[in-house]
C-alpha cells in the first residue's frame, strides 16, 4: 500500500514526463549529430570532430568568435549575477525591517516579473539610446547639443546596457528569495545578538547571512545559468562584435552555408553543458540546505 501511494504522484505524472524526456531527447539527439557533422541534406553521412576542434583551438570562422564570446558571455552574466544578489541582499533586509512591510513590499517586487525580458529590453534601447528618450530630452534641454553625445549606455562594447538590463530584472527575482527567508527567520536571534552587543553590521553578517545565503546563492546560480544562455536580451541590446555565446550559436545555425550548421550546435552544446553544470550546482546547493 505504501509503495502504491509513493509510486502514485509518479503515475500522474508519467504523461507530461514522457512527452518532455522525448522532446527534450530528440532535440538533443538532433543538435549532437548535427555538432557531429551528421547531415544527410549536404551528403554528410561521416562523424567528425571538426567543429568542435575549430572552436576550442580558435580556427574558422566560428573559432575566432568563439573564446572572445565565450569571455563576454561570462563578464556579463558573472557581473549582473552578483550585482543583483548584492543588491537584494540589501533591498530584502531593508524591507524586512521595516514595520508594519507585507504584502505590499512583496507586490512591489513582484510588478518587475510581469514585464517579459524582451518587453524591459526594448524599453531600455527607447530610453537609454543615443537617439532614445532621455538623449533627446537632454538635448533639448541644453545639457548636451546632440542627441548623439549622450553616453553610450546600451549597445555597448563592454556590455553595459546587457548588465542594467539583468540587474533590474534580476534583482527583484533574487530580493523576493531572501525576504520570504528573513520573514521566516525567528526574531529570537537577532535580539539576542542585540542584547549581547551585536551592532547592526553584526547582526547582519553573523546572523542575517549565514541564515539567508544558501538560498541566495541557490537563486543567483540559476540567475546565472538563464542570463549565461538567454538569448533575446543580447540579440536587442548587444553589439556585432563581442556577441554572447547564444547569439554566436544562432549566427551559424541559421547561415546560409549548411557546413556552418555543425559550428552553431557545437556552440549551442557547449552552452548547455556549462548552464546543466550550473543548475545542478544550484539543486545540489539548495539540497544541502
Amino acid at each position: 500500500m505504501r509503495r502504491r501511494l509513493s509510486l502514485s504522484p509518479w503515475l500522474s505524472l508519467a504523461p507530461a514526463l514522457a512527452l518532455v524526456v522525448v522532446l527534450v531527447g530528440a532535440s538533443l539527439a538532433y543538435g549532437v549529430a548535427q555538432s557531429l557533422g551528421l547531415m544527410a541534406v549536404i551528403g554528410q553521412n561521416t562523424v567528425s570532430l571538426d567543429a568542435y576542434r575549430s572552436l576550442l583551438s580558435g580556427h574558422g570562422p566560428a573559432g575566432r568568435e568563439f573564446w572572445s564570446a565565450l569571455g563576454f558571455s561570462l563578464w556579463v552574466s558573472v557581473t549582473a549575477t552578483i550585482v543583483s544578489a548584492a543588491l537584494a541582499l540589501l533591498l530584502a533586509v531593508g524591507l524586512a525591517s521595516r514595520p508594519g512591510g507585507g504584502a505590499a513590499d512583496t507586490l512591489a517586487l513582484n510588478w518587475n516579473l510581469a514585464v517579459p525580458h524582451l518587453v524591459w529590453a526594448v524599453a531600455l534601447l527607447l530610453f537609454l539610446a543615443q537617439s532614445g528618450l532621455l538623449a533627446r530630452l537632454a538635448a533639448a534641454g541644453g545639457l548636451i547639443e546632440l542627441p548623439a553625445e549622450f553616453p553610450v549606455l546600451v549597445r555597448d562594447r563592454y556590455g553595459l546596457g546587457l548588465i542594467l538590463h539583468y540587474v533590474s530584472k534580476e534583482t527583484p527575482f533574487l530580493a523576493l528569495i531572501v525576504l520570504a527567508m528573513l520573514r521566516s527567520q525567528p526574531t529570537g536571534y537577532a535580539q539576542v545578538a542585540a542584547n549581547l552587543g551585536a551592532n547592526r553590521w553584526q547582526r547582519l553578517r553573523y546572523v542575517t547571512l549565514p541564515f539567508v545565503m544558501p538560498g541566495l546563492l541557490a537563486g543567483a546560480l540559476l540567475v546565472f545559468a538563464f542570463v549565461f544562455s538567454a538569448y533575446e536580451v543580447p540579440a536587442v541590446l548587444g553589439v556585432g562584435y563581442p556577441r554572447m555565446l547564444s547569439v554566436l550559436a544562432l549566427r551559424f545555425f541559421t547561415d546560409p552555408d549548411l557546413r556552418a550548421r555543425a559550428d552553431g550546435m557545437a556552440v549551442s552544446l557547449i552552452l548547455t553543458a556549462i548552464v546543466l553544470a550550473v543548475a545542478a550546482a544550484s539543486l545540489k546547493r539548495g539540497g544541502a540546505k
